[in-house]
């Protein structure tokens, strides 16, 4: 029997997108005001988000796992800062949790799977049911799901 389909999305879900504004000096957050994620190098500076490594680990023994984000169009260095994120937390080698597993799109409904865990609705999030049958949008963040713990223990009996 082949794995459920898995997608997870970075930041805010993974990566704490936050982290990385006190790492910025004052000049360069007054600079880009408004357009954050076009900061060169922002994607680098962010922190894991608690227990993000730990449940992604858990989640690939489980599930077909892909990471599934977007990249700010105006920011094309955001797409390798991603995959050296992914690389430093997750490991680069072959047989690594999520070697070459990383997918980058601004329509993420149109990937076919099973689940995606996603902070916010947009880029293809919120209609990924609706372009899978028997799909479900894991709203990380939200009441029903507010940290990885939650997601792992909802996640974990629908393996199967």
């Amino acid at each position: 029997m082949s794995q459920k389909i898995l997608y997870i999305d970075m930041d805010g879900v993974i990566c704490d997108f936050y982290s990385a504004f006190d790492k910025l000096a004052p000049e360069v957050r007054t600079e880009y005001a408004g357009r954050e994620d076009q900061i060169p190098g922002l994607f680098a500076l962010m922190d894991p988000m608690p227990s993000a490594v730990e449940a992604v680990t858990t989640l690939t023994s489980l599930f077909d796992v892909y990471v599934l984000s977007t990249v700010p169009w105006a920011n094309v260095t955001g797409a390798s800062q991603k995959i050296e994120w992914i690389q430093r937390y997750f490991g680069h080698e072959k047989g690594s949790p999520l070697w070459k597993r990383v997918i980058l799109s601004h329509h993420k409904h149109l990937n076919r799977g099973d689940y995606l865990i996603d902070d916010r609705s947009r880029n293809g999030a919120a209609e990924f049911p609706d372009t899978n049958p028997g799909g479900e949008w894991v709203h990380f963040g939200s009441e029903q799901f507010p940290d990885w713990p939650t997601v792992v223990d909802y996640l974990t009996p629908r393996a199967a």
